[in-house]
């Protein structure tokens, strides 16, 4: 599974408004659906930062949560100006985030993309293509191209 198939500039929003943590969360699950299906995925969100946050250091954080609100995996992205403080493995803020919701028979699609969204911002050159991207169209440019190589 790539993550490019489950991403599109259309759930990408470069730059993100909010300059604090459940800000961000708020305008990124904002992006997977309004209502009650926004109270619930953001509620399955908050929920599993509470257990344990989702910062994966290099100034990426990936929060995610398991919800049968909706049919399949959703992903959704973005990137701040400014860096949101955020709990992180290194301890370092936060400008990139990729969010996932799905149900929890999509768990092992939810591992996957968990897994791929890992290894790509690990390389410094793929941060930085995502981090300087004016565009959703250039953000999702650049997760196309790192994964093909």
């Amino acid at each position: 599974m790539r993550l490019s198939e489950l991403l599109s500039p259309a759930r990408i929003r470069v730059p993100l408004k909010a300059t604090d943590k459940e800000g961000v969360l708020r305008e990124l699950v904002a992006m997977v659906g309004n209502g009650a299906l926004s109270d619930e995925v953001l509620g399955a969100i908050l929920e599993r930062e509470r257990q344990f946050p989702t910062g994966i250091g290099y100034g990426v954080a990936v929060p995610h949560g398991k919800t049968p609100v909706l049919p399949a995996l959703v992903v959704v992205a973005g990137t701040t100006p400014a860096p949101v403080a955020y709990e992180t493995i290194d301890g370092e803020p936060v400008r990139v985030f990729f969010l996932l919701a799905g149900p929890e028979s999509a768990a092992g699609a939810h591992v996957k993309a968990l897994s791929r969204i890992s290894r790509l911002v690990r390389r410094e050159p793929v941060r930085g293509r995502l981090l300087g991207a004016k565009t959703p169209e250039e953000f999702y440019r650049a997760v196309c191209e790192a994964e093909a190589t």
